[in-house]
């Protein structure tokens, strides 16, 4: 089952790597909902540290991009350029995460940045595809040739548990990494490494194909760098332990934190698998929560949980209250 295979590998590369992984995330830019990938890693960056500092969670890209300054607020409905309903929402959606700071300046709602943005905090970001039967491709080749020509990500990689052969190394871009992987043990056989994209270069995203003809959007290098920011950001909030488990006496954590059914004696997805008509339903409190993944987390991840943040109140601002 491709759930289950997908957590394995997130476990896996969570003890192999310093990488902050999330899974299911958007992968394409002039169709956003047309490429959803697997699992993203995300490499720490230079000021990685500059990041986990302000918080756990999400900042929106449309605040981070915002023209507002650290050292002087400014009106919400001037930060941003939108209606002010939109603008409101941005600045509480900044503030709640501790991005921004609010301030009143003769009744006017502002807002500055809590500290500057560390553009540098990301290295690199890689995305996985996970497919366990090489037999049963789907859509594999066209997910690829998205990823490699439209070289959003730094590297690509194919994850399967299938016997890779040439003849299937043939049928898929040459930049793209092969992973040989094995949930049960664990066991990872790079069996192609995958090569390095040029991000920051003009990328082709294949859009709509037709017999002869496919066609395509040539997208920038800033609506790239727009892009990976709001990938890395998704990342660092959501993270790859995003189910919830049931209320089931039966579907227990395991040592990852996956949702282990011990009636049927596997990993399961309880948003597909678990309901009071199963066989071995059992009804009882969820074996676990998000504090519990979050914890985990922040074990086992350069990700740190609930940062004591960097907001702080300028000095003789009160005065404009």
């Amino acid at each position: 089952m491709e759930f289950a295979f997908e957590l394995a590998l997130c476990a896996h590369l969570e003890r192999a790597t310093d990488w902050v992984l999330a899974r299911q995330l958007g992968g394409a830019v002039a169709a956003p909902g047309s490429r959803v990938v697997d699992v993203v890693g995300v490499v720490p960056g230079p000021n990685f540290d500059g990041r986990t500092r302000i918080t756990d969670r999400t900042i929106p890209p449309a605040v981070v991009e915002a023209d507002i300054g650290v050292g002087e607020s400014v009106p919400v409905t001037r930060a941003f350029d939108t209606r002010p309903d939109r603008a409101r929402g941005l600045a509480d959606a900044g503030v709640d995460c501790g991005f921004l700071v609010e301030e009143r300046r003769g009744g006017t709602r502002c807002v500055r940045r809590a500290t500057r943005y560390p553009d540098d905090w990301v290295g690199e970001l890689v995305a996985i595809e996970n497919k366990p039967d090489l037999g049963r491709p789907g859509d594999l080749r066209r997910q690829l040739r998205v990823d490699a020509s439209l070289a959003l990500f730094d590297q690509v990689v194919l994850a399967t548990e299938s016997h890779v052969t040439g003849a299937h190394l043939n049928r898929i871009p040459e930049a793209v990494g092969v992973w040989r992987f094995d949930p049960e043990t664990g066991d990872r056989e790079v069996v192609r490494e995958a090569g390095t994209l040029d991000a920051d270069d003009w990328g082709v995203e294949p859009l709509d194909e037709y017999p002869g003809r496919t066609d395509i959007a040539v997208v920038s290098p800033a609506a790239k760098v727009h892009k990976r920011r709001r990938i890395a950001e998704r990342a660092y909030g959501k993270g790859w332990r995003t189910y919830e488990f049931p209320g089931c006496g039966n579907c227990v954590a395991d040592a990852d934190g996956r949702p282990y059914c011990e009636h049927f004696g596997r990993v399961v997805d309880p948003a597909s698998a678990c309901a009071e008509s199963c066989a071995g339903f059992e009804a009882a409190d969820p074996a676990a929560d998000e504090g519990e993944a979050a914890s985990l987390r922040a074990e086992r991840t350069p990700w740190v949980r609930d940062p004591p943040g960097v907001g702080s109140r300028q000095a003789g601002l009160d005065r404009f209250g």
